[in-house]
């Protein structure tokens, strides 16, 4: 149950990666993982000349889910939840030497299809209030 449950969630993963791809987003980490918690994808808006310069580190947490569950999915990111996002969101920042960068944290929910290999899918930007 556990590796289905996993696989699941790697696909919402991929779709989600893909998704803030197309939105001109640069993934800079994946499943980025500390002692406080895991970050699911670590973005960058980038700008300027071949999108080199950051302009802002985009934490994001993907909840996957089946059937037009999306209210119970956010759900999960519950206020502990909240509090290890922030915490590994810092420990990321500091790690990187990222401090004086703006941030944030997203929420993607992903309500995807097996049987069309197809996803709807939500940005919830600014989901979790960190400042």
């Amino acid at each position: 149950m556990a590796t289905e449950k996993r696989q699941f969630g790697d696909i919402g993963e991929e779709f989600a990666a893909n998704f803030l791809k197309q939105k001109g987003y640069k993934i800079l980490d994946r499943n980025w993982t500390q002692k406080c918690g895991e970050i699911d994808i670590v973005a960058a808006k980038v700008s300027g000349l071949f999108k080199q310069k950051i302009d802002e580190i985009v934490f994001v947490e993907v909840k996957s889910i089946k059937n037009n569950d999306a209210f119970l999915a956010a759900q999960n990111v519950h206020y502990f939840k909240q509090r290890r996002l922030i915490k590994t969101a810092q420990i990321y920042l500091s790690y990187k030497k990222y401090l004086n960068l703006p941030w944030r944290i997203d929420v993607l929910l992903i309500d995807f299809n097996p049987v069309t290999n197809t996803a709807k899918i939500e940005h919830l930007e600014n989901a979790v209030w960190a400042k």
